[in-house]
């Protein structure tokens, strides 16, 4: 769903527009309690200890998902239960505020990351979940955070100064029940669009890989030899008769590129470029969306500067970004690359730029993966060893029809894809007018016999002034067993 800001929220002025018996109040007000859970750096997933829900374990449909579960030690009571809510209170920014029904029967562990959230007698578990959730995706808990370094967070004030909408008990049962009935139809529509993405994807690097290896035409592959190197290649795969194999370093000049000096930024006789870094390297393609400025001296912006036809491959990062690359078409005049981007440019028009570009992709990624350094959450790999990288030479009066049949495939493939990300935006869109109508009245009817949420918010004051906390759903107790036991609404 898109982020269309906390504008759109549906905690706007109390009283304003509200279907009869529904009353717009914060957490705080109607008595939610908050509380946090605990940190622990000793998980273990064989299953010792309790299971200890961290913020990856709440999906972006807010759901709680414990197939990756972990667990701890603890023997203290800090826990949740059956018809708890757990929110999401510290994350980066985009995840901060993602929110979940608990659905199980066991009581979990959960981290300090997030917030167990319980309600009074009145106040549905899963309708509080699923507007708070509502809030996260349409940007209300962006609006409100706060950003640390690498992370962001919402306050626990903050979040019970929250205000949501609620209708009477009954009202609210009803349109729970109408929310699952309708949202496992888009969510079956999802999980499809998503697998005909992923598909798609796979398909784009069989086609790309074996194509850039001339697999495509049906013709006779036959085993071809390469200089043994220091390297670990793989089994190599087999050429149509007249392709051979060369190192990269052979058939391109690849080099690395510029690190920044910041104490010489303000030299000068030095001259300000753009620049590529890792980020704008994708696997085939590229994302210039954010482009940054270098200063460098003048003779290495004219030795960096790229042309088009420059094949572009991320020297490190994390495994992911490891060798992914692709081509570059003098988008921005006088572009260089940092010295995390190697430059492959190929010598003597050897080979087509976009064969190489393809087969690096592909057999490439691989290949890097298995030859880079791998060290915590980073993977590089050394010039010495990408100029190592094996590539299939096809002869050049093939290589023009290669690419123009390769083209054609992958074009029949990104429309497949198009058609399959239009079926997962048109599931938000769907997926976001439900809920708006969830939390506006417009999605289950009233029942004038049923009683105001007022009523609920006024026995919530009446008791404050008492002195008295609001009745708490009871929680399921652990010894109990799920058929016996009462559980909460």
């Amino acid at each position: 769903m898109t982020d269309s800001g906390a504008g759109e929220s549906v905690a706007s002025a109390p009283g304003e527009g509200l279907p009869e018996g529904w009353v717009r109040a914060t957490l705080g007000e109607f008595g939610v309690e908050a509380q946090p859970g605990f940190a622990s750096g000793r998980h273990n997933r064989d299953g010792n200890g309790i299971v200890h829900l961290r913020p990856m374990n709440v999906t972006g449909n807010g759901v709680l998902d414990t197939s990756d579960a972990r667990y701890v030690d603890d023997d203290s009571d800090r826990r949740v239960a059956f018809g708890d809510v757990l929110f999401n209170n510290t994350n980066s920014p985009v995840w901060v505020g993602k929110t979940a029904w608990v659905d199980s029967v066991e009581p979990l562990a959960y981290s300090n990351h997030m917030t167990r959230l319980r309600g009074p007698e009145g106040l549905d578990g899963k309708f509080l979940a699923v507007q708070l959730h509502y809030l996260w995706s349409i940007g209300y808990f962006k609006a409100v955070l706060n950003n640390h370094v690498n992370q962001a967070s919402v306050a626990r004030k903050v979040l019970l100064d929250t205000s949501i909408v609620v209708p009477p008990l009954p009202e609210q049962r009803r349109i729970v029940a109408k929310l699952d009935e309708q949202l496992v139809h888009i969510e079956a529509g999802e999980a499809a669009a998503r697998t005909a993405l992923a598909s798609s994807e796979i398909l784009h690097d069989r086609i790309t890989g074996q194509g850039a290896c001339g697999g495509l035409d049906g013709a006779e592959l036959i085993p071809a030899g390469l200089e043994k190197a220091d390297v670990d290649d793989g089994e190599l795969p087999h050429l149509p008769a007249g392709w051979r194999w060369a190192r990269l370093g052979e058939i391109a000049a690849v080099a690395g590129g510029v690190t920044k000096d910041s104490k010489k930024q303000g030299d000068p006789d030095y001259v300000e470029v753009p620049y590529l870094r890792v980020a704008n390297v994708q696997r085939g393609r590229l994302a210039l969306d954010r482009i940054e400025r270098i200063r460098v001296p003048a003779g290495k912006a004219e030795a960096l500067k790229l042309v088009e036809g420059d094949v572009l491959l991320n020297e490190g990062g994390d495994r992911d970004k490891l060798g992914r690359g692709w081509i570059w078409e003098d988008q921005i005049e006088d572009c260089i690359h940092q010295n995390h981007v190697f430059r492959a440019r190929v010598v003597n028009d050897v080979l087509d730029p976009l064969l190489l570009a393809w087969h690096a992709n592909s057999f490439g990624k691989d290949w890097c993966d298995r030859n880079g350094k791998q060290t915590v959450n980073l993977a590089s790999i050394s010039l010495r060893k990408i100029k190592l990288l094996p590539v299939p030479v096809p002869p050049r009066e093939v290589q023009a029809e290669l690419v123009k049949v390769i083209h054609g495939h992958v074009e029949e493939v990104a429309a497949a894809h198009q058609l399959a990300q239009r079926a997962l935006a048109r599931a938000a869109e769907l997926r976001g007018a439900l809920l708006h109508a969830a939390f506006t009245g417009a999605l289950a009817p009233q029942d004038p016999a049923d009683e105001p949420a007022s009523v609920l918010l006024d026995r919530i004051r009446s008791q404050r002034l008492m002195g008295t906390k609001p009745v708490r759903k009871r929680v399921p107790r652990k010894s109990a067993s799920p058929g016996q036991e009462e559980l909460p609404q």
